[in-house]
């Protein structure tokens, strides 16, 4: 049974100091990338996460185990299948095969398909880059995580026992992506809340979040928008709207609008906002490509709809969008024949990507667009192609082509994180006593650091320096 909030109160001096939390924060160079943090809580040992750094290779994208090297684990939380946050995680369980891997029902599908897919990426770069440590794990590790996942409910409450000792771990929705949890521990009347990546606003195929309630003890909060505050005015409908124009606009000009996803959630929702923008008349009835990780996705989504209804998403609405498959043989620079819509992986346009070549194709005519509906990391050629189009030229490196820039190219948010303002809103609802900064850039950890500790200067505002163990 889920003990209530209501219940729960401040604990005395001694009841903390009986009850003490050991904290590591595992990803080694900070920021957004191998998300992993260790926690001891009463005497259950315990890992959130274990992810890989996309822009590091070998071992240096891992996180640095090192610290918990000789602490078996007695509990592996997953709170969702991003691969920042899942891609160690067969190495993790191999090296804690006794520890049950807690997630929510959709992830059971989803972890596997997407760690299968990482293992053909890594593959391929052992190839590209010559990295004999590549992949990190193999399909049969796979299939051995595949067996220690086990699926909890939404806001459904499991106890788990270590000798006399007791915790009640309890996953919550947190928006952001199909199976994205929160994850609240409570030990002897202690509430300890790690928020994940956390989104409030409806999507297209997701509700929003809904965080754990009321005074919560400890608070391990994402920061990830905390470098941008949030535009007046604008919300996701609003970014929306301003893309079905766009896309309407383009087609209208006789053009062909790209849109690069991500292939888990992005893709689905914007096949579902054309569809519905198509059925209201607001754009016309254009041919739909689609191609990447992303389609697959589709078929997993669809059948978690039909299990579940935590998503909603229907292949019946491909079949009706009749979604084709686009020739992937163009010539960099020439124009495709097929006009239409392209939603396509990879989000951040990453080079060998379907939607690396697109944009080598369309983007030296002027009736064609692109529009990027998602993060852009700046490093990668779609940031890159967002910092630089008023230049007059990209250079598509693995195709050794320098294009000029002729195409429309413009950004939307639909970012899958929270504004910094909604997670302020959150954290000071909670009254928590300590809040531990996470998954965010030093720029946005600064700007969440400084906030809380004005409007609650009796919490304790942490910052963990990675793989320093921290008392709480």
């Amino acid at each position: 049974m889920t003990i209530p909030s209501e219940s729960t109160g401040r604990q005395s001096e001694r009841e903390r100091t009986q009850n003490k939390m050991k904290l590591i924060d595992l990803n080694s160079l900070g920021g957004i990338g191998a998300n992993s943090t260790y926690v001891q809580i009463g005497s259950f040992n315990i890992l959130v996460d274990a992810g890989l750094n996309p822009k590091e290779l070998g071992y240096a994208a891992m996180p640095d185990f090192s610290p918990i090297e000789d602490i078996e684990m007695d509990l592996i939380v997953l709170t969702h299948c991003h691969l920042d946050h899942l891609g160690s995680l067969p190495v993790a369980s191999a090296h804690n095969p006794d520890a049950p891997v807690i997630t929510s029902i959709p992830n059971v599908s989803l972890a596997p398909r997407m760690l299968r897919n990482s293992i053909n990426v890594m593959k391929r770069q052992r190839e590209e880059h010559g990295i004999t440590d590549y992949p990190l794990f193999l399909h049969r590790d796979v299939v051995e995580l595949s067996k220690r996942l086990t699926a909890q409910r939404y806001g459904r409450g499991e106890i788990y026992t270590k000798g006399t000792d007791k915790i009640e771990v309890i996953l919550h929705s947190s928006g952001h992506v199909a199976g994205a949890a929160a994850v609240e521990f409570i030990h002897q009347g202690r509430r300890i809340v790690f928020s994940g990546d956390v989104l409030f606003e409806n999507q297209r195929t997701l509700p929003g979040a809904k965080l754990p309630q009321g005074e919560i003890d400890t608070l391990i909060l994402e920061t990830t928008r905390g470098a941008k505050a949030r535009v007046p005015g604008t919300s996701r409908k609003h970014e929306v709207d301003r893309l079905i124009e766009q896309v309407n606009t383009i087609l209208q000009r006789d053009g062909s609008c790209l849109i690069p996803v991500f292939a888990l959630g992005r893709m689905q929702e914007l096949f579902k906002i054309i569809y519905e923008a198509r059925n209201n008349g607001r754009i016309p009835r254009s041919p739909v490509y689609a191609a990447g990780l992303g389609m697959d996705i589709c078929n997993y989504f669809h059948k978690i709809h039909e299990r579940t209804k935590l998503i909603d998403f229907s292949f019946k609405m491909m079949e009706k969008l009749n979604v084709r498959s686009p020739d992937l043989n163009m010539k960099p620079g020439r124009d495709l024949a097929r006009k239409g819509i392209y939603i396509v992986s990879s989000g951040m346009m990453v080079q060998h990507t379907p939607s690396y070549k697109i944009a080598a194709a369309l983007l030296p005519h002027a009736n064609n667009g692109l529009c990027f509906v998602g993060y852009c990391d700046a490093d990668t050629p779609g940031g890159k192609l967002l910092a630089e189009k008023e230049t007059g030229s990209f250079f598509f490196e693995t195709l050794d082509y320098l294009a000029p820039i002729r195409a429309s190219v413009d950004r939307f948010d639909l970012s899958g994180h929270a504004d910094r303002e909604e997670l302020t809103d959150y954290a000071q609802q909670t009254n928590a006593r300590n809040i531990v900064l996470t998954h965010g850039d030093p720029e946005a950890r600064n700007w969440f650091e400084a906030t809380l500790n004005e409007s609650m200067p009796d919490t304790n505002v942490l910052d963990p320096e990675p793989l320093v163990e921290y008392t709480l």
